[in-house]
């Protein structure tokens, strides 16, 4: 928690102060940074392996039912969620990927890549590897990076309220022990069970703006307790109680 703190603070005062030093591309770069460190300002038209790792943090700023591609391509949409970052945490929102842009990702996130609020043990309470689900162990961490990167955007949106996680990524034999769908995300380790200091369908409400496209809460069958959000192919919205 100290380290988080501390690299908060020192962004802050770096992007407060218009000076941010560092390594990698030349004057007016921000810091290395333990997990990822960008190398050049990315804007519409650039493409890489950078731009995919900048689409996983800001995948949870779009717009309603829109869900941003990690294609590595940088077009207008990431444009739109870039802006939508920048905006969100008091920078200018021109959409352009630079300095400023990833000193506050920096601050935002850990050593292994994950959120400030989150961490894959949150993501998995089944087991230590992330295998026996319904695809590959690196695949099922890999899609709850993305999750905890959407959940690091609806927690900020909803005021920086905790939001806690009840189940995660499950093995076919935690869903199994716990009775879960057959088909369910949780397989996949891109689906997260939801309770927090909001209500059940305002978590549910504000999930429609940040990347999920399978949102179920109060009034679907066995989610009075819980709002589930995930990444499926096939979107899929029911909370009737919530008016969704």
């Amino acid at each position: 928690m100290f380290v988080r703190v501390a690299r908060l603070v020192a962004s802050l005062v770096m992007i407060a102060s218009g000076v941010v030093v560092g390594v990698g591309f030349g004057a007016g770069t921000a810091a290395a940074d333990d997990c990822y460190t960008w190398g050049r300002t990315l804007s519409q038209g650039t493409s890489g392996s950078d731009v995919t790792q900048l689409q996983i943090r800001v995948a949870g700023w779009v717009t309603s039912g829109e869900r941003l591609s990690y294609d590595g391509q940088y077009g207008a949409r990431t444009a739109a969620a870039v802006a939508k970052f920048q905006s969100a945490y008091g920078l200018t929102a021109d959409g352009v990927a630079g300095p400023a842009t990833y000193a506050k990702i920096y601050a935002l996130q850990d050593a292994d890549c994950t959120p400030v609020h989150f961490s894959y043990a949150e993501l998995n309470k089944c087991n230590a590897d992330w295998s026996g689900g319904a695809v590959s162990a690196a695949t099922a961490k890999g899609n709850a990076l993305k999750t905890m990167w959407k959940l690091e955007a609806m927690r900020h949106a909803l005021g920086d309220v905790p939001i806690t996680i009840s189940s995660g990524f499950r093995s076919y034999a935690c869903n199994s022990a716990v009775g879960g769908s057959s088909t369910s995300r949780h397989l996949y380790g891109d689906a997260a069970d939801l309770t927090g200091s909001v209500s059940l369908c305002r978590l549910a409400q504000q999930a429609r703006t940040h990347g999920f496209s399978e949102i179920l809460g109060p009034g679907y069958p066995d989610h009075d307790d819980h709002t589930h959000v995930a990444l499926d192919p096939s979107p899929y919205w029911s909370a009737p109680a919530c008016g969704i």
